[in-house]
């Protein structure tokens, strides 16, 4: 059989065809499989696919053949990826604040590429990005990337940041002053990406959504900041900080009802230790970084929680409370 001008691309082509076309419910057959190849002006014998196919395994691509009544059908097996496991990540990516939208649909198209065309249909159905709220800073990616070379690097970091005014207008923070952070880290929290970093001029550690930090450049200065964050668990700085907002740590006193232990262990984790006080409450002590978001988090909670403790957290609520009163006379 003569040969056509494409040969060397053939096992490329029979990979694309068999992932494109296959799955565990689809299945393609040899005479279908060689007038596939023939649209890439690809010629084969049977004999050669055959090889082919077992080849296939060799790129990580396990090809099962079924009889199916006198003849053969073939199907893709063992994806990197199952459809379940890619939805999940369908569904981070939509609920992703600061990933745009424009980039959200971009990414969900790279992970159809990685079933067939039958389950990326499933997967588009998954698809409801539009009218979100997303960032709308088509930078981030790079910024992130910028971030981790600076925490590989071990430098220091020059940025810019960003507020929204009431006209809707981007406007930079302290008259577009640059901010020059020493990065240690990158926290997911509240549906916002957040650089976690040491601020060396305020000898304090400072955390910066990722969406809002404009024309990133590494400094030629080491970071600086290492015994603030040598001990330093990101997962528990983020739950301790309410909205990522900062302020003191302190060890807070809580009277909670029973009816909020869900709600204490989805905040605090399983091993928070709440200690029942009568039949329908229970006082548990957590370490957090007081803040108005702190106060409004127990507000939202109305009678099923109270303050005990310290005095001056407590004393903060009171004039958090007249202040409301006050605002709304």
């Amino acid at each position: 059989m003569p040969k056509g001008s494409n040969q060397k691309f053939k096992l490329y082509r029979l990979a694309q065809i068999m992932q494109e076309q296959t799955d565990e419910e689809h299945y393609i057959t040899m005479p279908e499989i060689m007038k596939e190849l023939a649209k890439y002006d690809i010629t084969a014998d049977r004999k050669s696919i055959y090889n082919d196919l077992r080849d296939l395994s060799v790129l990580g691509i396990e090809v099962e053949g079924e009889p199916d009544g006198n003849r053969y059908h073939y199907h893709v097996v063992d994806r990197a990826f199952e459809l379940p496991e890619l939805k999940l990540l369908v569904d981070a990516i939509q609920s992703s604040k600061f990933i745009t939208e424009k980039k959200s649909n971009a990414l969900i198209k790279k992970l159809e590429t990685l079933v067939s065309k039958y389950d990326a249909q499933k997967l588009q159905r998954q698809v409801f990005v539009s009218g979100r709220i997303k960032t709308m800073n088509e930078s981030i990616y790079y910024t992130v990337d910028a971030i981790h070379n600076a925490i590989s690097a071990d430098k220091k970091i020059k940025f810019q940041y960003y507020q929204w005014n009431e006209k809707k207008e981007m406007e930079l923070r302290h008259s577009g002053a640059w901010y020059h952070i020493s990065p240690w880290g990158l926290s997911w929290n509240n549906e916002n990406y957040y650089l976690v970093g040491y601020d060396s001029e305020e000898e304090k550690i400072k955390h910066f959504r990722v969406d809002k930090m404009l024309h990133i450049k590494l400094s030629k200065e080491s970071r600086e900041g290492k015994e603030h964050f040598k001990k330093l668990d990101m997962a528990d700085y983020a739950k301790k900080s309410f909205g990522m907002f900062g302020g003191k740590e302190r060890t807070v006193k809580l009277l909670v009802k029973n009816n909020l232990a869900g709600v204490i262990i989805d905040r605090f984790g399983k091993d928070v230790m709440m200690i029942p006080v009568d039949n329908e409450h229970f006082t548990v002590s957590v370490d957090i970084h007081v803040s108005k978001q702190f106060l409004g988090w127990v507000f939202s909670l109305g009678e099923n929680i109270k303050i005990l403790g310290p005095d001056d957290v407590v004393e903060m609520m009171k004039g958090e409370i007249g202040r409301l009163v006050g605002q709304y006379k």
